[in-house]
């Protein structure tokens, strides 16, 4: 029964694609349905004749469009019911499918790990199907029609499911081939503008050859296996150079695909570009699909992990993390924004990991259970704020038609369900007590100070270095969301769609959001609910779960010991609710300090204008001169002058572009080299029949002297 959920959500994300589809052919699938109609109502008068009329008026591709996006939320619940249900019984479920080659069909494998991953993918597309209908019913139909758009949507989220119950390499490529490549067509959905064509192209080219890394790995594997599905390469016994060659390649391909430095261009280059659910999607389910690779090549078909692995991971995580939000810090696009913090956040994950791998590798099983269940929370917490936070986006740039966070401000007067909504997610992402994404960053912190069981000294000074990092990254994020909500809703509105903006009358696209923001906080203050869900993946992957006093039942958390540290969400909402309560009341009854309205103070200037209110780049242009090695900084004062001697300023202009060292270290260098080489091997493009038979010939020679 589980495995059939799990079926029927790839199925109804694949008939919601194939729904859309057919919406290029509206007059087939208005005859079925006014025949579905005949046949339900069995001519019962008035009401086959309203939904006639209903379906043959221009509510009909409407009515289309809300279908498309019943079944994929349906496949979200299905996704949620088959990922609970597998994590609760801790059931392992195989199965094949008599598809792919005739020698190889395609293996199915449901277990823990697969339903957690089941679980987040279920609950984004869940709130995604609430969102969607409201969001695409401004697109144009003849410039972005939506059969394009529902079916990669579907194929997409098919893809996903399928990399999930892959229990092959060859079925797991075709999975991830589908979802790379219906990604691909996501990202270049408005392709009439020339840099969505570029961010598409750029993440298909890395997709590819992250995809043909992977590839590479399950081959180290199976040339010292029988065969390719898993349960022979679990089996392979591999020396340690080449299983650390197979973790690299890994790393690699999965590691571009979850988006980490160096390999993360591509995603704030595709992120902003796509509609706003699908960027929801893929920042945070998407990349959690590469996540479960990696643990999945790592953790599962490797086996034995060595502590050198680990290091990597927490060297990479934390540059991550600590790059990806400085670079986040800068931005001024706010999905590109977004997008850099997902990289700040994968880099957390990365770095638990790698921790895990630490403590796992040096006898210490229930330590590294406890850096699994961290990066795994983290994931989960990650996957409800990122998707709240880019689906916020897509109602502000709905209502705004702005991304630029220089040119809104003043929203939460006009906007206050949506300022409301983004609030938590802004306080989830940053990591404030109660609320999710505390609670999974304190158990980061907890695994990082278990360092004094470790005897290796290297380790014992490199943990602290990136538990520092880590808080470091934490006050910054802090900081960033700090700007991004405060830029965005408070102050005065800095242009006139801004000041216009109204709140968003489709209740489904408040309904989505409003949907995680309940979630982050319910984690927040009940975070045993999910910590027991990985508990189980731990102790079927791992063989190890935390401590007995873990989880002193659903009011404190105890990670490692009690007399160590521990948490109490609960409490701290009750103690919070308390001061809440007596401040609120003392100040209702003293006459001094009764709330009362009044103009903002103006410094005696005679009103405000919001040219005197702080700007992207003045508010982080002290972060900007501390770190200013971590850009590349081209920063230009103009000014405009008139009078005698062009003494008189009439006008300053200020120009400011901060570029990633990513491109032009590591990407400009590829790309010249390769058009170089593409320069000459053109050579050979003579144009002369000759010159080309003369190949031919000497081709010819050449093969037979090797088969020879």
């Amino acid at each position: 029964m589980i495995l059939v959920s799990a079926y029927c959500a790839v199925l109804l994300s694949f008939a919601s694609g194939l729904l859309a589809l057919l919406m290029n052919q509206q007059h087939i699938l208005l005859t079925l349905s006014q025949y579905a109609v005949k046949k339900c109502f069995n001519d019962a008068g008035h009401r086959q004749d309203w939904l006639n009329k209903y379906l043959e008026e221009r509510h009909y591709p409407a009515f289309l469009r809300l279908a498309v996006f019943i079944l994929l939320g349906l496949s979200g619940v299905f996704a949620v019911l088959a990922g609970l249900a597998v994590l609760i019984t801790q059931s392992v479920i195989t199965d094949q499918i008599a598809l792919g080659l005739p020698w190889l069909p395609w293996h199915v494998r449901f277990d823990c790990l697969s339903g957690f991953f089941y679980l987040i993918i279920g609950i984004g597309v869940c709130a995604v199907s609430l969102y969607g209908p409201g969001y695409v019913h401004s697109n144009k139909e003849k410039d972005h029609p939506f059969a394009v758009l529902g079916l990669f949507t579907g194929l997409f989220v098919s893809g996903m499911l399928l990399v999930l119950l892959a229990d092959d390499a060859f079925f797991f490529m075709i999975a991830w081939e589908l979802m790379s490549v219906a990604s691909y067509f996501l990202v270049a959905f408005q392709h009439e503008k020339s840099a969505n064509r570029r961010a598409a192209f750029l993440y298909l080219l890395m997709a590819e050859v992250g995809a043909l890394s992977i590839i590479l790995g399950f081959g180290v594997l199976a040339s010292f296996s029988d065969g390719f599905t898993f349960d022979a390469l679990r089996a392979s016994s591999l020396s340690t150079t080449w299983a650390s060659i197979a973790f690299v390649l890994a790393l690699l391909g999965f590691g571009m695909k979850a988006g980490i430095v160096p390999v993360h261009v591509w995603l704030p280059e595709a992120h902003p570009v796509a509609p706003s659910h699908i960027s929801a999607l893929m920042s945070g389910v998407m990349l959690k699909v590469a996540l479960y690779g990696l643990i999945r090549f790592c953790f599962d078909l490797l086996g034995d992990v060595h502590w050198q692995w680990g290091v990597v991971l927490l060297i990479l995580g934390t540059l991550s993390a600590l790059g990806g939000i400085l670079y986040a810090m800068m931005q001024t696009n706010l999905k590109r924004l977004l997008a850099y913090s997902s990289v700040e956040n994968i880099g957390i994950i990365f770095m638990v990991l790698g921790l895990s791998m630490i403590f796992m590798a040096n006898g210490h099983p229930q330590l590294a259970a406890l850096g699994f269940l961290a990066a795994l929370f983290h994931a989960f917490n990650h996957a409800l704020f990122k998707n709240l936070l880019f689906l916020g986006a897509g109602i502000i740039h709905h209502q705004t038609h702005e991304l630029n966070i220089d040119m809104l401000g003043g929203l939460i007067k006009r906007m206050p369900k949506t300022s409301l909504l983004f609030l938590v997610g802004c306080m989830s992402i940053s990591s404030l007590p109660l609320f999710n994404g505390f609670v999974s960053e304190w158990l980061a912190f907890q695994t990082a100070l278990q360092v004094d069981v470790l005897d290796n000294g290297v380790l014992r000074s490199l943990i602290p270095v990136s538990a520092a990092a880590l808080a470091l990254t934490a006050a910054l994020a802090a900081a960033c969301f700090v700007k991004v909500f405060g830029l965005i809703f408070l102050g005065q509105a800095r242009s006139r769609n801004s000041g216009k903006a109204h709140e968003v009358h489709d209740k489904g696209m408040l309904a989505g959001p409003a949907l995680l923001a309940g979630l982050c906080f319910f984690i927040g203050i009940f975070p045993g609910v999910i910590i027991h869900l990985i508990n189980n993946v731990s102790s079927q992957l791992l063989g190890a779960t935390l401590p007995d006093d873990s989880t002193l039942g659903w009011l404190w958390l105890a990670p490692v010991s009690a007399h160590q540290a521990s948490y109490s969400a609960p409490l701290v909402l009750i103690g919070a609710l308390i001061a809440a309560g007596i401040c609120y009341g003392y100040l209702r009854r003293n006459p001094l300090t009764v709330m009362r309205r009044a103009e903002t103070w103006d410094c005696g200037f005679g009103g405000l204008t919001p040219r005197m209110q702080y700007s992207s780049s003045a508010f982080t242009m002290p972060l900007r001169r501390i770190f200013a090695s971590v850009w590349i900084i081209d920063e230009q004062i103009y000014k405009d002058t008139q009078g005698a001697m062009n003494q008189d300023v009439a006008a300053v202009h200020y120009q400011l572009h901060i570029e990633d060292h990513s491109w032009p270290r590591l990407y400009r260098p590829i790309a010249c080299g390769v058009n170089s080489l593409s320069k000459q091997v053109g050579r050979i493009q003579t144009g002369n029949i000759r010159t080309y038979l003369g190949y031919s010939f000497a081709t010819l020679l050449l093969l037979l002297w090797v088969i020879s």
